[in-house]
This record gives structure tokens, C-alpha cells and sequence, in this order.
């Protein structure tokens, strides 16, 4: 079972792929997947050298802050990044999934409907929070300004737009408490792959 665990920036993501863990859940973490690409792949960092300019690297690390200012607010470059970075994490992910013994797997990242990725997961997981809350957790997380914020934020799903699509909703507002709502999604969806399971066997048996 491929799971897929989605949400906004500052919805609590990865709070909730730390619990998956705990509870023996293998997590692949996307966007930090991207983040290490960005450095250690000779053919990732020659694509953005040619799509944003030899001034985006800087000895050999990635100017973040520069290709922030070039891709948020702009449609056609952040479309650009994402389909440099995307393909090969998603290969990644194979390779990955390809060394788990688990029953079921995970994989963190915030853009699973709006880069496509979604068609790889057998069930998806959207982490919610009140937008207060999340520009909250974002300013101190990345030390950004409000209006930092909801610039990268307005080029994500909203929450309704989400919750709509996906199988599952975690609701991460500091109240409402998180492990009863995970046990309760992955209780269901082990459940799914079982029967599933079942379901192929009998198949082939008859």
C-alpha cells in the first residue's frame, strides 16, 4: 500500500509522517528529497543552471533565496522547476519503495495533486490547519514575513480543494489530538490492503 500524506505549508506534515514512523510506517520524504537533489545531482543542477541562470548556484550550493524570488509569483518558472525536480523524485520513490518490506508505505510532500504525483498512491492523507496557525508555524519554521508566506502559500491547494480530493483528513490545529485520527486512517486503510489482498488471492485461486 503506497500512501500519500499532502498539505499545505505549516500544516504539520511532518508531525504526522513522525508518528507513522513510530508506528513502523517507512516515510519518504519528498521535499527534502528535492532539497538534497538540488546539491548532490550533476543533472539537476545543470537543468536549473540552463532554466534559471548560472547565478542560482553560488560554489556549488543553491541560492534558495534567488530562486525563490524567481519562481513564487511567476506560473511559468515555478511550472519550469517542477518539472525538473518532480520526474526524478519520482524515480527516487520507486527505488525506494522498491527496498521496503513493509506492508504499507508513505511519502510526505505538499504538491501531490498539483504536480500529478497523486496517480502513484493507493490512498492519500491531507494534513489540515487554520491558515492563522500555519503562517504561524511557517514564519517561525523559515524565519519568512507574513506576506513571505502567503505568497508560496497562494501557489498551493487550499485546504477545501484538498480535503475534496483526498481519502483521508487530519485536522493538526494544536487542539484536536492527532494520534487517535492517525490510528483511525491506518487501522482503515490496513484493513483496504487486506482485503484487496484477499480479494486478488481468491481471484487467482479460482
Amino acid at each position: 500500500m503506497r500512501v500519500g500524506v499532502t498539505g499545505g505549508m505549516g500544516s504539520g506534515k511532518t508531525t504526522v509522517c513522525r508518528v507513522l514512523e513510530s508506528l513502523s510506517i517507512p516515510v519518504f520524504y519528498a521535499d527534502r528529497e528535492v532539497k538534497r537533489l538540488y546539491e548532490a545531482d550533476a543533472e539537476v543542477q545543470a537543468s536549473l543552471i540552463r532554466a534559471f541562470g548560472e547565478d542560482i548556484y553560488a560554489g556549488g550550493k543553491l541560492n534558495r533565496a534567488l530562486l525563490a524570488q524567481k519562481v513564487f509569483g511567476n506560473n511559468a518558472a515555478l511550472a519550469a522547476l517542477n518539472a525538473i525536480a518532480h520526474p526524478v523524485v519520482a524515480n527516487r520513490f520507486e527505488e525506494w519503495v522498491g527496498r521496503q518490506h513493509a506492508p504499507c508505505v508513505a511519502q510526505e510532500a505538499a504538491l501531490i495533486f498539483e504536480s500529478g504525483a497523486h496517480t502513484l498512491f493507493n490512498k492519500i492523507i491531507t494534513v489540515n490547519a487554520p491558515e492563522a496557525l500555519r503562517i504561524q508555524r511557517v514564519e517561525l519554521r523559515d524565519g519568512c514575513t507574513r506576506s513571505e508566506a502567503l505568497c508560496r502559500m497562494k501557489h498551493q491547494l487550499s485546504d477545501d480543494e484538498r480535503t475534496a480530493r483526498a481519502d483521508f483528513c487530519i485536522v493538526n490545529d494544536d487542539a484536536t489530538p492527532l494520534l487517535p485520527q492517525i490510528l483511525k486512517i491506518i487501522g482503515e486503510i490496513l484493513n483496504y490492503e487486506k482485503n484487496i489482498h484477499n480479494l486478488h488471492f481468491s481471484s487467482c485461486c479460482t
